[in-house]
Formats: C-alpha cells, structure tokens, sequence
C-alpha cells in the first residue's frame, strides 16, 4: 500500500458557491488544492437559491427530495472516493439526517471531515452522528479537541479517525511595516454569537492610548442571518458603538474579498481578534487562517483557539473576563516586542496549514482507502 501511486478521483459533498458559508469556502480551497495536486475533482453542491457557475460542480443536491438524495449518492460513486463534508445545518431533515440515506447510497470509500462536535448533542444530533460515523471508511477532524470530544461523546472506531489541519492560504508577501493608526481587526461572516460587542466595549478604554486604534469589523452579514433578521445586528453593534462614545474609531466594512485580498488585510493589522460567544467551536477557519497570516492573535477561549493559540501565536482570554480583553489588546498595541514575538511564532506554525500540504494528506488518506478496498475484493 505504500508504493501505491494512483491519484485516486474525488466527488466532494458540501456547501458551495456562490453559497456565503466557511463550509463553502472551506469545499472550495480544497477541491482547489487537490485539482493543483492533478486530481480529478466533482462537487455535488448542496442547492440554494442561486445556482453555481463553478466547473467542479456536476450536480445540486435538494434537500427534501428523496429522488435528489439518490442521485447525489450515484454521482458521488462515479469517482474513486466520496468526501461528505459534515454540518447538522447543511442538510435536509431533523439535525441534517438526510445524509445517512445519501451515505447508505455509497458504493465508494468515504471521508467524513467531522466541521461540528457538539460537546452536548442532543440524543438526536448524537444518533445522526453515530450513524455517519459507522458508514464513514474514514473521519477527518481538523483539530486534537475535535478528537477528542469524538472519543468521548460519540460512538466511533477510533482507527478511522485522523486529524488533519483546517487549511490556509499562506501570504505570497511579507507584512508591510504598518505605519499611522494601529488597527484591531475582526473578520468573516457577521451575526448573533460573533462576540463584537465585547470589543466595542474594549475600545471605550482603549482610545485613551497615545496611538488610540482604530476597529475594523470586515466581512458581509450571514446569508441566514441576512434572511431572518436583517441587519439588527450590525445596527445593535453601530448603536453600542455611539453609546459608548467610540463610533469614529469603529468602522464597518461589508465589500466581498477574495482569499488574496482578506489576507492582505490581514496583514495590515496590528492584531486580530477573534472575541466568539461559543465555548464549543473545535474548528474555526477564521482563526488557521488568521494564524497564517502571521499576524498577532487575540482570542475568546473556544477549544479550537485554547489549542492552536497554546505555542504563543496568540492570547487567549476567558469569554467573561473583559478586563482580560482590554489588558491582552493593550499589551500588543503598546509592546512591538511581545507582537512580534507573538507574530513570529504564527508563521512557524503557518507551513503545515499551507492548503498543498492540507490537499495532499487528503490524497494520501485516499489513496489508502482505495488500496485497501482492491486488496479486499
């Protein structure tokens, strides 16, 4: 099995776009690295309002349509290997379960990359998740606290669990020197749970720094929170922001970016922060990428950031400690040793995140499942 050297094809199972979403953007640098890898790739793209342009895409599963659950398994097993990606809120019916009739469909070896583990599913969420479990030939998850909280709450064959990293773009160029009013950012899809506010409250002590910052929250409301509420959140956090006395330093900015163009502006900060509600994300794109571009981190204390942040690439702070927030921001705003010591040990950790290397542990993780499943028949 080691000498086996066939690229093995892929059909992808997720989100995609033109769908706004981390499983979206996420299913597209993947699919994207293994095509630079020579790989033959297929997406079957879970339908939304508007259709995809995308070549990669030969077909859309609707959910609710039990003929359409049928021909997504029959297009996945027209490549070598399925990779299911897997989200309760992707798929049709109660927590997602539609997925286990698309997977019992399979013919072909399956990835399961595991995005959510609940630390308290309900039994439900439990039992859907048990299922595609036992039918996975192999389960992906992209962090050690995923693993871990796998093992511990879900039923699963531990030999077929394997942790490869969420992947990131790395920067093309190194950081310019940043010059003017220091920035704080924080990006990626808005909405309830993102935490902002608890920046926004930072920022009324610290604009009495000499060099005040400035606060940057970039990146378009989520298409579902878009849907049921508008932009009362973005308007809650514009409105905290004038209570407070700080609307001239917080500024938001919705234009769409490009990969290239979100790590630029990573780049141009003097810190992320990543200040989410949740204490159950195992996995956070925001963040690997965040860390990629070498930029200094400030984090709530989320698994996946307690892990990822541990080495020294960022602060992580308690959820309920703000006087924590406030002295964390302080301290890379005022100490350029302690960002830049902070800055340097990101990009060690970036290399091993670099989408080739991600793609190609992808490969390999095939390239065995199908050579078990020759030597097997």
């Amino acid at each position: 099995m080691q000498s086996f050297s066939y690229l093995p094809s892929f059909g992808i199972l997720s989100t995609y776009a033109p769908t706004a979403c981390g499983l979206a953007t996420f299913s597209a640098a993947l699919a994207g690295g293994l095509s630079a890898r020579g790989v033959d790739v297929n997406v079957v793209r879970i339908a939304d309002e508007t259709p995809s342009a995308s070549p990669n895409v030969v077909g859309e599963l609707v959910n609710g349509s039990a003929p359409s659950v049928a021909a997504t398994s029959e297009l996945l097993n027209q490549r070598d290997v399925a990779v299911i990606q897997h989200e309760y809120g992707i798929y049709g019916g109660p927590d997602g379960d539609e997925v286990v009739d698309i997977m019992k469909g399979l013919n072909v070896p399956s990835i399961v990359v595991a995005h959510t583990v609940l630390k308290d599913p309900t039994p439900h969420q439990r039992s859907v998740l048990d299922e595609v479990l036992a039918l996975a030939d192999q389960v992906v998850v992209m962090s050690e606290a995923a693993r871990e909280r796998l093992y511990a709450g879900f039923t699963v064959d531990r030999r077929k669990v394997t942790t490869i990293p969420h992947g990131a773009a790395l920067p093309k160029t190194a950081a310019l020197m940043r010059r003017g009013q220091p920035t704080i950012l924080t990006w990626g899809l808005l909405g309830p749970g993102k935490g902002i506010e608890r920046v926004i409250d930072a920022m009324a002590t610290l604009k009495n720094l000499p060099h005040p910052p400035r606060y940057l929250i970039a990146g378009r409301t989520h298409p579902k929170v878009l849907a049921t509420q508008g932009e009362a959140y973005r308007e809650s956090l514009i409105a905290q922001a004038q209570r407070l006395g700080v609307a001239d330093s917080v500024s938001f900015d919705s234009a769409y970016r490009t990969p290239e163009a979100l790590t630029t502006l990573m780049q141009a900060a003097s810190v992320v922060v990543l200040p989410y509600d949740s204490k159950d994300q195992v996995t956070s794109g925001v963040l690997v990428d965040s860390v990629a571009s070498g930029r200094p981190i400030v984090a709530t204390a989320f698994p996946h950031a307690v892990e990822l942040l541990g080495s020294g690439a960022g602060t992580v702070v308690g959820h309920d400690d703000p006087d924590a927030l406030v002295g964390a921001l302080h301290r890379l705003l005022t100490d350029p040793r302690v960002a830049g010591t902070m800055a340097s040990q990101a990009r060690e950790l970036a290399p091993a995140m670099a989408w080739p290397v991600v793609a190609n542990a992808y490969v390999t993780l095939a390239q065995r499942l199908v050579a078990a499943r020759l030597s097997a028949a």
